[in-house]
């Protein structure tokens, strides 16, 4: 008898997304429990584990330090009695692009102790915004004779045609505004280390079979600080090639297993957009199936119905969602 091959994808288990993180989801930490159980009750049907890695570097561009107030929004905060300085988005503020054009929140500088990794993004090539039709010129600040070198950008342009982009996608699923998030997942922080309970359950499984049979693959998403990646697969508005559709990791996902199965967090966001990622490269009423084990994820709060829309979407395309306890591989 053949055994059957199931893959698991943990998306983003990390500390930072359950309680005492950042951006803690409040039943994520009764989530993780199921996700470790399942992963204890069900080892040996699991020939592989892939685990997405929220990572960001602390300058983001969905992170309040990339922000300041603007002389307009400063001075409306010294007539409240704030302090007259410049100051960052509160987390959970929406900017618009025309709030960029504006001025009324202005990107800051990239940071001194930048990496160079990061300090290199700083300069983009003709790659830049390659999603979404051709490049603005506005969005550099000069022309090079050679096309193929690279040209110092405008962040403020670059900025506001980025959240235009959002806010204009076609996909009505996609379609939203800047939103800014409580610094989370910061590459090196205790908060973008795996949850205790599920790290646990991932080395025991590793460890439970001979040398090197088991591994676990990671996968790190959100690096570029010029872009959003909920989509483990794709950024919101991709900017070069590692933000770009990953085909790699979609044919990886669907080879050698007779099931891929889903969880981790958050519903409402990265859940949301890997999967549907995933399912429109990859059609699931053909084998491998997907599985996505719906009491194992939650949304962020105040999210909650895109996490509900999500659940159906996927039902109506043929995707399987259940619970941990009623899922056999």
């Amino acid at each position: 008898m053949t055994m059957t091959m199931t893959t698991l994808l943990l998306i983003d288990v990390q500390k930072d997304f359950h309680p005492g993180g950042s951006l803690a989801i409040p039943t994520a930490s009764e989530d993780a429990d199921r996700i470790a159980s399942f992963i204890t009750k069900h080892a040996g049907s699991i020939n592989r584990i892939v685990v997405t890695l929220d990572t960001h570097p602390k300058w983001h561009i969905a992170h309040p330090t990339f922000w300041v107030a603007g002389e307009s929004e400063s001075e409306s905060a010294a007539t409240d009695g704030e302090s007259s300085q410049r100051r960052h988005p509160a987390p959970f503020t929406v900017i618009s692009s025309e709030d960029i054009r504006s001025k009324k929140w202005i990107p800051s500088a990239p940071p001194s102790s930048s990496t160079t990794s990061l300090s290199q993004h700083a300069i983009v090539d003709k790659n830049i915004l390659a999603q979404g039709g051709p490049i603005p010129d506005n969005l550099f600040t000069a022309q090079e004779q050679n096309e193929n070198q690279a040209r110092s950008m405008d962040l403020t342009a670059y900025c506001a045609e980025y959240a235009h982009r959002l806010e204009s996608s076609t996909s009505d699923n996609r379609k939203f505004s800047l939103t800014i998030w409580p610094e989370h997942c910061i590459e090196g922080s205790d908060g973008h280390n795996i949850v205790d309970v599920v790290e646990a359950a991932i080395s025991t499984w590793r460890d439970g079979a001979e040398e090197g049979k088991r591994t676990v693959q990671y996968v790190r998403k959100g690096m570029n600080p010029y872009t959003e990646m909920f989509s483990a697969i794709c950024a919101e508005v991709p900017v070069d090639d590692k933000t770009s559709f990953n085909y790699d990791l979609v044919d990886k996902l669907r080879s050698n297993t007779d099931n891929l199965v889903i969880c981790g967090q958050a519903l409402s966001h990265c859940v949301n957009y890997t999967v549907r990622d995933i399912v429109s490269q990859w059609s699931p009423s053909s084998p491998p199936s997907i599985t996505i084990l719906k009491d194992c994820m939650s949304s962020v709060p105040g999210f909650e119905e895109a996490g509900e829309k999500f659940l159906q979407d996927m039902m109506e395309v043929g995707v399987n969602v259940e619970t941990s306890d009623s899922f056999v591989p």
